[in-house]
């Protein structure tokens, strides 16, 4: 894969890897194939561009049925990524159409990517980062497994049986999660000094006034994820990733319109399902939507300073149109 990989100019690597798989099946029938991706790789496009049918061609799908996604992390080379922000290199997500993402926000990616979590152990009892890393890494992804394993060449790992179970829907699965309306799941509670705090609302932000809360909003914050509906860009889902110090927001697709057919047959059953389910009859699935994740972090103080960048009633009442004046910091301005 890192061969491929270094040779992007002379093919697609996820079509290599396809034939290469599609190969070895051909010539024997293993019980499980392990798949071992290359840190180059965004990873759940990678794998939704890798099990996505093509026409005219023979599916993975009808030769190998996915098992859960399982990451390794070293606890001291995690919190370095983490704080990795200065630099941005490109990824292959299988598309070609990827932009440069820093590793602060890949190795957060890695973890959210991933059924099962696997954490070595400390090479001291007090070195208190894996402690650490494991709540942080709960956070992050409270679905899944977690196992701690020892940094000993010849120590063996008792993983969980279910890492080897099929996820018969592990395609439908990977689309949902790379919606942009998807919202990340959080885990009640703090564990030791990590916590996650999620802020709804069902009015338009004022971009100016967003812009000047985020240093209040992002005080303590390691991981930021969501949505957002800004009176500036009222067609647009717009989407929120920061890991670390560094924050983007990304124009991603337009929001559900009645009568448009062709979106609501692309979009994926689950984001069709919590379109229905949040449904307004003016705004239709238009909505804000943050998970945040880090240390201390003040839930009143994040949520207070978000609820006071929100339009007030006579700022809603000015309509579309009257949004649009609204300046904007964040994206720019809308040509008029």
């Amino acid at each position: 894969m890192s061969q491929s990989m270094s040779r992007v100019a002379t093919g697609d690597p996820v079509v290599i890897l396809r034939q290469d798989l599609l190969a070895i099946r051909r010539a024997m029938r293993p019980p499980h194939l392990v798949l071992a991706l290359s840190d180059e790789l965004d990873l759940l496009p990678c794998l939704v561009e890798l099990w996505r049918p093509r026409a005219g061609a023979s599916a993975l799908g009808d030769h190998y049925v996915p098992a859960p996604v399982v990451a390794g992390l070293d606890p001291a080379a995690f919190l370095a990524e983490l704080g990795c922000v200065h630099r941005a290199v490109r990824r292959w997500d299988g598309t070609g159409r990827s932009s440069p993402l820093t590793p602060a926000e890949m190795a957060a990616r890695r973890v959210e990517a991933a059924h099962g979590v696997l954490v070595t152990a400390p090479p001291s009892p007090k070195d208190r980062r894996t402690d650490g890393v494991a709540a942080l890494a709960r956070h992050l992804n409270p679905s899944a497994t977690l196992v701690h394993v020892a940094q000993q060449p010849q120590a063996t790992v008792a993983l969980p049986p279910s890492f080897l179970r099929p996820i018969p829907d592990a395609l439908e699965e990977w689309r949902a999660r790379l919606e942009p309306v998807s919202v990340a799941s959080s885990r009640p509670g703090t564990d030791l000094g990590v916590t996650s705090v999620v802020w709804r609302a069902r009015r338009p932000l004022h971009p100016e006034r967003l812009a000047d809360a985020l240093p209040t909003v992002m005080a303590g914050v390691v991981r930021g994820r969501g949505h957002l509906w800004l009176s500036s860009r009222p067609a647009a889902v717009v989407t929120w990733q920061s890991a670390g110090p560094h924050m983007e927001l990304h124009e991603a697709g337009a929001w559900l319109e009645p009568g448009d057919e062709s979106a609501w047959r692309g979009a994926s059953p689950q984001r069709r399902t919590l379109a229905s389910w949040f449904w307004h009859d003016y705004y239709g699935e238009r909505r804000n939507a943050l998970t945040f994740t880090g240390t201390d972090l003040d839930r009143d103080r994040l949520c207070s300073a978000l609820n006071a960048a929100l339009l007030d009633d006579r700022e809603l009442s000015l309509g579309w149109d009257g949004w649009a004046a609204f300046p904007d910091p964040l994206l720019g301005d809308i040509p008029r």
